[in-house]
């Protein structure tokens, strides 16, 4: 297993699919860890004011990652790092790398202190509904968690040069190490120093992210220092280069802040119901979505140079194609079976029925925009491989003003409208049950997120002109109707077992939400083979190969 492993992380992409199984397949110890993570805090708080600031201490270090760490994002390194080392051999890869490690250095610490000082003063926007001394406690938070962008960064910047010489197994594994400080801090740091416990676990982890990298960096031979004698104009060129990621991200992230900072309104336990959701439905985003953007990418970038534009409309038609293939079922069984999942991952402890049954309803909302948000991904990168950075920077800046309007509209209307909320409240079955203005807020990220990839698609389609569409109809009504029918057989099969589990132990609701699942997946499959699906058919061809012989670009991450 070692030696197959160790030949994996050595090999090229020789096929999209196979880099994109291999990529959620290292995404998926992660993903079980941070679902650990989130219900150790469900457990252990409930949906509690205590979680709301702690998830609201996120947001500035999160803005201030996503900002000023995207000028050592690995998505703009590697390539200007692979064309050092082919030009100047490692001194040049070590002369680039030192500048870029000193600009960051400068860049980062000169903000977080600002941050740190203005603190006070920046807690009352991203939470104006909190008490005084909810703020207090959130400015402390918030401050140690200015040390994460920072560690992070660095990181990414590793990672970058481990990737670029082809060592992926240490930032591969970065993300576990991550999660598994964090729930260290749960564990040990909290018990200690109450809830300061809880983001010092996070400080933890990011260290993890940065020192596994260190060994394989020594391996290579590149001593990173801070450099006197820094090339100015090539950092100019690199901050030109990142800035459009840099403010895309930046504006998705100023979304979310005000989305927090309007359910720092509400009930005590909203933002944690908020962010819970939020995190279970970014589960199939992360494996599928992020998954088969990433895997793409070099791909396109290389086509796209090469002049081979026939090729370069192929690999996003297959990347969408497969993403709507798997993320289609996906979506159904997620509002089939919300209340199963959210039981299953966070139905412990402190965390109530009233708050499982707002959580599934909110990830219910979320879960209809994952293919929206899988394709921005991929339309985004795309737009990145052909070198156009302003188009998706404008519609995604805009998608995200838009999303900050509608949300402020929908909450208007659902203290002015009654039969508005009635209607939510009936769908999604959660008449009587206080709280529900929340869904207002999922409801505005999602409906953003939907019309943002039809716009991204339409200005795709001028630009590129390739006819996506007319290369996705079987695939999207192949895929609508078999997960139709499989929501409609997991959703029967629901009440049927309901007959027969008592549901009020973790392991009679995990077998009648599994049970209930996996049989919808087969009647998926087999509606899907009626059909002579040829996504199935592809699967089983990639499958059939030898995977082992392949390694995916890590992904970074893109919030804290």
């Amino acid at each position: 297993m070692v030696s197959k492993i160790t030949r994996l992380l050595q090999k090229e992409f020789t096929n999209l699919h196979q880099a994109a199984f291999l990529l959620a397949t290292s995404a998926l110890l992660s993903q079980f860890l941070g679902l650990w993570r989130d219900r150790l805090l469900a457990s252990g708080f409930g949906a509690s004011h205590q979680l709301d600031i702690y998830y609201t201490a996120f947001r500035l270090p999160d803005l201030i990652y996503v900002s000023v760490a995207s000028f050592v994002s690995i998505t703009v390194h590697i390539p200007l790092i692979i064309n050092k080392m082919e030009t100047g051999g490692k001194p040049a890869v070590e002369k680039f790398l030192n500048s870029v490690l000193t600009v960051f250095l400068i860049g980062m610490v000169s903000v977080s202190a600002l941050l740190f000082i203005f603190m006070p003063w920046l807690s009352k926007i991203t939470a104006p509904g909190f008490s005084s001394v909810d703020q207090q406690t959130l400015v402390t938070l918030s401050r140690i968690l200015l040390l994460s962008p920072l560690l992070l960064g660095l990181s990414n910047l590793l990672g970058g040069a481990t990737q670029a010489f082809r060592k992926f197994a240490a930032y591969a594994f970065s993300p576990i190490f991550y999660n598994l400080g964090i729930i260290f801090g749960i564990f040990f740091f909290y018990p200690l120093l109450g809830l300061p416990g809880l983001v010092w676990g996070v400080i933890l982890g990011a260290v993890l992210h940065l020192s596994i990298q260190l060994p394989v960096l020594s391996q290579l031979g590149l001593r990173l220092r801070l450099s006197r004698l820094i090339n100015w104009p090539e950092m100019r060129k690199v901050m030109l280069i990142s800035l459009p990621r840099t403010i895309t991200l930046s504006a998705n992230q100023l979304s979310l802040l005000v989305l927090v900072a309007l359910a720092s309104f509400l009930p005590k336990g909203s933002i944690s119901v908020f962010n819970f959701s939020l995190n279970l439905q970014s589960v199939p985003l992360s494996i599928i979505g992020v998954s088969y953007s990433v895997a793409a990418f070099p791909v396109l970038a290389k086509f796209f140079v090469a002049g081979q534009h026939k090729e370069f409309a192929g690999e996003i038609i297959a990347a969408i194609r497969h993403i709507i293939f798997w993320s289609a079922p996906v979506v159904v069984l997620f509002i089939v079976l919300r209340a199963q999942i959210v039981r299953v991952i966070l139905g412990s402890g402190r965390f109530d029925w009233s708050a499982t049954r707002l959580t599934a309803a909110c990830l219910a909302i979320f879960s209809v925009s994952v293919i929206a948000q899988s394709l921005i991904l991929v339309l985004v990168r795309a737009y990145y491989a052909a070198g156009e950075t302003k188009t998706p920077l404008i519609i995604n800046s805009l998608s995200s003003l838009g999303t900050i309007i509608l949300a402020l509209i929908l909450w208007q209307l659902f203290k002015v409208w009654p039969a508005f909320h009635l209607i939510l409240e009936q769908i999604l079955r959660l008449k009587d049950l206080p709280g529900t203005i929340i869904l207002v807020l999922p409801l505005a990220f999602s409906i953003g997120a939907i019309i943002n990839v039809f716009v991204l698609w339409w200005a795709f389609e001028r630009r590129f002109a390739i006819g996506i569409w007319r290369n996705l109809e079987v695939v999207s009504l192949q895929s609508l109707v078999a997960s139709l029918f499989g929501g409609f057989v997991a959703y029967n099969l629901l009440n049927v077992f309901s007959l027969y589990y008592k549901l009020d132990t973790f392991w009679s609701i995990f077998e009648q939400g599994f049970l209930a699942g996996i049989l919808g997946l087969i009647a998926w499959i087999s509606v899907l083979i009626l059909l002579k699906s040829e996504e199935l058919a592809e699967l089983g061809r990639s499958l059939s190969a030898r995977v082992w012989k392949v390694v995916p670009i890590v992904p970074e991450r893109e919030e804290l």
